[in-house]
């Protein structure tokens, strides 16, 4: 890995040598090396080398990041730390997604699908007459970025993990159609989000799931005790080939949804306001306590949402194992479901995407810039939450004594 600095005399050597150095360059490069110095001494508590007992953490290593300026582009290194995480404070936020939006729309330009809308999008963009060779660029230093976040090593264990998809439309073979944009969101040990992975697929089937957390895996991910996600039968069956001994939280809210379907509408209000007593219960015990009990005041009228119920009883309340603290955030894919309104928002603007590469380019982009953000915002959770499952013994007393809240 390259240095990040130079001493006087080797700066003075190749000025006079004059070997393709750049001064003012380098001069810059040095200088943000010495900032992000700064600022990580700050949040570990000593300086490079320095051994301090009360010092909060320590570094571990350098990430490699390319920053784009006026005298070109410069390679930082950005520290890593062992707890926590550090990003340069002078980085441009939201650039890189822009940047991603910019080219997307260029290439549909040149490809000869755009609209009188993406048209008129360039010209408020100030883009004009580009060229082919300039979208190639621009698109070339846009993928080189998003594969190398895309496939960067998960060097910490994730205990928790989101799986969800939205669809995107896409030209292929000269008709429009709809591909499965899957996301990967987890939470590492220190108690913050990340985006882990990011794949475009035809549709979700078990086969692609299967691969796509595979390739997870290959990269390093380890550690996950709870999967939240809907019922897709695909994805559910990929996560017993692929991740052993996990837990399986089936997304409450899709539960919800998939209930008032079946319902009148003159009765939905009332049997999802019922069924959400469940989720209110204090311990695991009363909570199931509860779920029977809603059960059999629905079996009369509702009988098939019951034996929905009854079905699904493990899968819902497996949330219930884990911390209380972290139960709420635990029992639905909402954390997800977020990033997929920002996924849809930015897709919206393209339409229909040229091809798969630019799905990838546009949304890898943006998913980079929210896991940059992810790593300088507050925790998910609250300290260090490795190995969080704790079941607790339950009780005879417990169980005597639910706390049943009747419609």
């Amino acid at each position: 890995m390259a240095t990040t600095s130079m001493t006087n005399d080797e700066t003075l050597r190749k000025i006079l040598s004059g070997d393709g150095f750049d001064f003012l360059k380098d001069a810059l490069a040095r200088t943000l090396a010495e900032v992000m110095e700064i600022e990580v001494a700050r949040l570990t508590g000593a300086s490079l080398h320095e051994k301090n007992p009360e010092r909060q953490t320590s570094r571990n290593g350098y990430r490699e990041r390319r920053f784009d300026t006026r005298l070109g582009s410069i390679e930082l290194l950005i520290p890593k730390l062992r707890k926590g995480s550090y990003f340069p404070g002078f980085l441009e936020p939201r650039k890189r997604s822009e940047r991603a939006l910019l080219a997307v729309i260029q290439e549909a330009y040149v490809q000869g699908v755009s609209t009188r809308k993406v048209e008129d999008l360039l010209l408020t963009l100030g883009v004009e007459n580009c060229s082919k060779s300039e979208v190639s660029r621009v698109c070339q230093a846009l993928d080189d970025e998003v594969a190398a976040f895309r496939e960067r090593p998960l060097e910490m264990a994730y205990p928790y993990l989101w799986l969800d998809a939205t669809y995107l439309k896409v030209r292929e073979d000269g008709r429009v159609v709809s591909r499965a944009v899957v996301v990967a969101y987890g939470v590492n040990e220190d108690g913050y989000r990340e985006v882990l992975g990011l794949e475009v697929g035809l549709s979700e089937s078990e086969a692609f799931w299967t691969e796509f957390l595979r390739s997870l895996v290959r990269r390093g991910l380890r550690g996950v005790e709870l999967v939240v996600s809907d019922d897709h039968k695909g994805l559910v069956a990929a996560l017993t080939r692929t991740l052993e001994g996990a837990s399986w939280q089936r997304c409450y809210v899709h539960f919800l949804r998939n209930v008032n379907a079946k319902v009148p509408k003159a009765r939905a209000g009332m049997v999802i306001e019922l069924l959400r007593t469940i989720f209110a219960q204090a311990d695991e015990a009363t909570a199931r306590a509860q779920l029977r009990f809603v059960a059999d005041k629905l079996s009369a009228q509702e009988p098939e949402v019951a034996n929905m119920l009854l079905e699904a009883e493990p899968d819902l309340l497996a949330h219930y194992a884990f911390p209380a603290a972290h139960r709420k955030q635990l029992r639905s894919t909402n954390p997800l479901e977020r990033l997929n309104k920002e996924i849809k928002r930015r897709g919206d603007v393209v339409g229909i995407f040229p091809n798969r590469a630019a799905i990838v380019r546009l949304i890898g982009a943006v998913l980079a810039e929210q896991h940059d953000e992810w790593q300088v915002g507050r925790r998910a959770f609250r300290g260090h939450i490795g190995q969080v499952k704790a079941i607790p013994e339950t009780t005879m007393e417990t169980l005597m004594q639910p706390q049943m809240i009747a419609a």
